[in-house]
């Protein structure tokens, strides 16, 4: 029989080891043991807040209220968003004008069209006072609204809530609308907060009264209600129509991203789960995105797209003939537009060069 190095039966010793891992495996076990403690601690935690945030979602189901009265579904890795301000005056928002009792309004719209592989966008504002032709459309109270051969864009949410408004887009455009997210007054100036505000640089004043704003030229960190100032000031900047509030939007957007990819909330759990709470009460998603893990799975595809990488246009109009009020589409610019977009391919210079909507001078307040 063998013997180990000090002197005594090698079979005893071989036995006690067996029976004793070493100093370092048994290290590695509790490492492991206690990396699995830690992993079920945070799933549970995980767990929690996943149903809190889904408690959170108010969802729409776009799909079942159009059925197959829709455009055709592009597979081509690109992803159209139809996204809403609402402009409710009830409840928390009867702060901003008379209170309307709920009855909701839709001042802000936007498309979002991300390109394959979802590195590039273009939005596509399109004016409240757009006249248009609106579609036939269920109402809140289970009838069917007629439609009009000429009604304001905004007046689709009002008749007929998302589907409505959902469907009015795709009848513009033929481009279905993979998801749908609504953003209203309230929710909006929460989110700023939670993000810590946004830093804007105003090259002059803006004061207006309707909006509660009022900035100094320069650089400013707006808060969620000076924020929200910022979207609705409309009278106060270039000629005082949606065209400049418009201009104003998607240069407070640009800012936002810039803001979001700087504080790097997806790298702050803390931040990000704050962050995440007060978006999910703020915002009405379609019903495919109306639980966490599509949202943040959706949220996520888009953190490689920066400011620089988005095309902002307001739909190509020009001055309503029968209404100085109003704006009307532009057939052959607005066509090039949305034939550009169902072909995921960038929007070309031609299409707004003939636009009153893109010809503004509000945007370039704020850098």
């Amino acid at each position: 029989m063998s013997q180990d190095s000090t002197g005594q039966g090698g079979g005893r010793a071989a036995a006690r080891r067996l029976r004793k891992p070493p100093a370092r495996r048994r290290a590695l076990r509790a490492a492991a043991w206690s990396a699995a403690g830690v992993v079920l601690l945070g799933g549970a935690g995980l767990g929690y807040y996943y149903v809190k945030f889904n408690g959170n979602l108010k969802t729409v189901d776009i799909d079942a209220a159009l059925g197959s009265d829709r455009p055709q579904n592009v597979d081509n890795g690109s992803m159209d968003i139809l996204v809403l301000g609402s402009d409710s005056r009830g409840g928390a928002n009867s702060e901003y004008g008379r209170d309307d009792g709920g009855s909701a309004r839709s001042d802000t719209a936007m498309i979002i069209h991300l390109y394959e592989g979802h590195q590039k966008a273009s939005v596509v504002s399109i004016p409240r006072d757009t006249m248009i032709k609106r579609p036939s459309c269920a109402t809140s109270e289970g009838k069917t609204d007629p439609g009009s051969s000429r009604a304001m864009f905004n007046e689709s949410f009002t008749v007929g809530g998302a589907a409505c408004a959902v469907k009015t887009v795709e009848k513009m455009s033929g481009i279905r609308m993979d998801h749908y997210i609504e953003v209203d007054f309230t929710g909006f100036k929460k989110i700023i907060d939670k993000l810590g505000g946004v830093e804007v640089t105003t090259t002059k004043p803006i004061k207006d009264g309707a909006s509660h704003l009022n900035l100094a030229a320069g650089t400013n960190k707006l808060n969620g209600e000076q924020a929200l100032g910022l979207v609705r000031t409309r009278k106060s900047v270039g000629d005082g129509s949606d065209l400049g509030r418009i201009q104003l939007q998607q240069a407070f957007i640009k800012a936002l991203i810039k803001q979001v990819k700087g504080i790097g909330v997806f790298d702050n759990p803390k931040r990000l789960l704050d962050v995440a709470d007060t978006a999910t009460k703020a915002i009405t998603t379609d019903k495919s995105l109306g639980d966490v893990k599509s949202l943040m799975g959706f949220a996520q595809s888009l953190q490689g797209i920066d400011a620089q990488d988005m095309q902002m246009i307001t739909l190509p109009v020009a001055g309503d003939p029968r209404d100085p009020n109003r704006v009307v589409p532009l057939t052959k610019e607005s066509k090039l537009v949305w034939d550009s977009l169902l072909a995921d391919q960038p929007i070309p210079a031609e299409a707004t060069e003939n636009s009153a909507g893109d010809k503004g001078t509000a945007g370039s307040i704020v850098q």
